[in-house]
């Protein structure tokens, strides 16, 4: 019987329970929950990153903001205030679409 003491998605249950399988879950506490999540995230941007395509990387990038959005609501904000402190960001500094790669800063 494998072990698995992770963090799922909310359908994964009821998806091993239609193929005739036995499971163990619980809900986890709010500090555990914030803790899997930070695991999961590094799960997700593991697999990302040894993605061996674009669709790979899409789907994994995917992963990732799904975990990222319950992120955003296990502090307290919606996927819409995450979306506007991103856009006031890349307003203010920009964002990454140009590729810029800065060597140095010479001191003044």
């Amino acid at each position: 019987m494998p072990i698995y003491n992770k963090l799922v998605r909310d359908r994964i249950p009821e998806i091993i329970t239609k193929q005739g399988l036995t499971l163990t879950t619980r809900i986890l506490e709010t500090d555990e929950y914030l803790t899997e999540l930070r695991t999961k995230l590094q799960e997700e941007t593991s697999e990302f990153l040894a993605a061996e395509s674009s669709s790979e990387a899409i789907e994994e990038l995917a992963d990732m903001l799904e975990v990222i959005h319950a992120l955003a609501d296990a502090h307290g904000a919606s996927v819409q205030e995450l979306e506007r402190i991103r856009a006031e960001k890349a307003d203010k500094r920009g964002g990454f679409k140009d590729g810029i790669y800065l060597i140095e800063v010479e001191d003044a």
